[in-house]
């Protein structure tokens, strides 16, 4: 099914979905209209489970919620939790999301990176909240998912004291899982997401659905790995590991066998020249030619 977007670039692939948030003119600023985009986008990785990969269009994620469209909106408009609930939506997402984020990711752009699973920044990212300079607060996630990020002492720096992280001071935080050099963003990106692809597609299901299950331990963990204990894919993965492995082995004893011998060859030529040596020193007489 083809779906045009007019705030979105969505590239679809067999195991990953890649969304670009397009709005150059607003600095890819999240609009009404982009809300209901990724709630579509959101909507097809529910029915076609997939990884989810969110950047930003010309060197910048989201350079906040559009703050025209806020100022019209009301009490009634933020009970509807407009953008906390897209937000949520993709938190819950079946399989891991990754958010690559070069240049600013604020307000409710940094929310949208905060509901990813991991991020990943450009050696421009820029992290900040700077919603009571507006006379609002962060209410879309960022008040209790950021302490939960970050811990409470540098998420109150960046919600009260209108701190900004820099990508180094992100990665210090834990907030990002690398950075990578300028330009690279994109690939890297890709390779940490071709990495995800390579194990499982239920076991990251159900490994993302446990975290994200809290208060539900040991039981959630326990139901989680009986699925996977009957699955096919693990009898397949672990078969191929171990014989792998005993196949490893088998040609790391067959390479100590033939040096063993080697060694024991080279030894018994030594001893031997040694012997006949000492032999020939004891019985000088050996060694003259016959007259």
């Amino acid at each position: 099914m083809n779906t045009s977007y007019d705030t979105l670039l969505v590239e679809e692939r067999a195991d990953r979905v890649v969304v670009t948030l397009h709005r150059p003119e607003a600095r890819n600023a999240i609009s009404g209209r982009m809300i209901s985009e990724l709630h579509q986008v959101c909507e097809r990785l529910e029915r076609d489970p997939r990884l989810l990969l969110l950047t930003g269009h010309g060197g910048v994620f989201a350079g906040g919620a559009d703050i025209a469209e806020l100022l019209e909106r009301g009490r009634d408009e933020a009970l509807q939790g407009i953008n906390s609930r897209l937000f949520d939506r993709v938190r819950r997402l079946p399989m891991p999301t990754l958010a690559a984020v070069e240049g600013w990711a604020l307000g409710g752009g940094a929310e949208l990176a905060y509901a990813c699973d991991l991020r990943i920044a450009g050696p421009g990212a820029v992290f900040g909240n700077p919603e009571p300079g507006l006379g609002i607060l962060a209410a879309a996630g960022a008040c209790w998912r950021l302490p939960e990020l970050v811990g409470e002492s540098v998420a109150k720096q960046i919600l009260l004291a209108g701190r900004t992280l820099d990508a180094p001071a992100a990665l210090a935080a834990g907030l990002v899982i690398d950075v990578v050099p300028a330009g690279e963003l994109l690939t890297a990106a890709h390779a940490l997401l071709d990495r995800m692809a390579r194990s499982s597609a239920t076991a990251l299901r159900l490994t993302k659905l446990v975290v994200d299950s809290p208060g539900t331990h040991p039981l959630a963990d326990d139901l989680a790995q009986a699925v996977l204990f009957e699955g096919q894919d693990k009898k397949e993965r672990m078969t191929r590991f171990l014989q792998k492995r005993a196949s490893e082995s088998t040609s790391t004893n067959t390479s100590k066998t033939e040096q063993t011998e080697k060694t024991e060859s080279k030894n018994a030529f030594t001893n031997a020249s040694k012997t006949a040596s000492g032999d020939a020193a004891q019985n000088p007489e050996q060694q003259r030619s016959p007259v």
